[in-house]
């Protein structure tokens, strides 16, 4: 498939079968990271790839937090469960962190850095026939997903990653054309 047809044809994907990824398919993902353009040769990004385990914790922490909108505590901890539970069960989970430079302005270089290795990172899983689905939120500052996913200070978790062989494709959301978006600068 080339980079057109990849672009084109990639969704995120929610549902996954059951078959693990294996360790040589998330290092060709990782590595395609570690191409993205980064300004002054950072090497911004830091992997955390997260076994079961490590996924059960993170998603208690992301269940806790969707828990507090329920009034109801049996309810709200069956929330939990669940979402601990459907993270366990994950093929793969990766959490991509970026180191946080004092400097703003590098601060802010290495952040779109670690979204361009992201982006690839989509890409490439797509191209070999793995599906991702990108998570962003406050939960990537939530200190006990922080120690879920193992990042020390000085670092920021920027998105994680399900990863898998998907169970189905979404149909694709309309979106704008980049003409309707785009000033041409005389």
């Amino acid at each position: 498939m080339n980079i057109l047809g990849s672009i084109n044809s990639r969704r995120s994907v929610k549902t996954f079968t059951a078959r693990p990824v294996p360790r040589k398919e998330i290092e060709q993902l990782l590595n395609a990271v570690c191409k993205a353009p980064n300004h002054r040769k950072t090497e911004p990004w830091r992997f955390y790839v997260l076994g079961p385990e490590a996924r059960h914790a993170y998603g208690e922490a992301l269940g806790r937090r969707k828990a507090k909108r329920m009034e109801d505590p049996e309810a709200g901890q069956a929330v939990v469960d669940k979402v601990a539970e459907t993270h366990k069960s994950l093929p793969a989970m990766v959490a991509v962190a970026v180191v946080v430079d004092e400097n703003p302005e590098i601060r802010e270089e290495d952040f779109a850095a670690v979204y361009m290795g992201i982006q690839n990172l989509s890409l490439v899983a797509h191209a070999i026939g793995l599906g991702t689905h990108i998570k962003t939120g406050a939960i990537m500052d939530d200190p006990t997903a922080r120690t879920a996913v193992g990042v020390p200070e000085g670092q920021r978790i920027v998105a994680t990653i399900n990863i898998g062989k998907p169970d189905g494709l979404p149909d694709p959301q309309p979106r704008r054309p980049a003409s309707e978006l785009t000033t041409w600068v005389e």
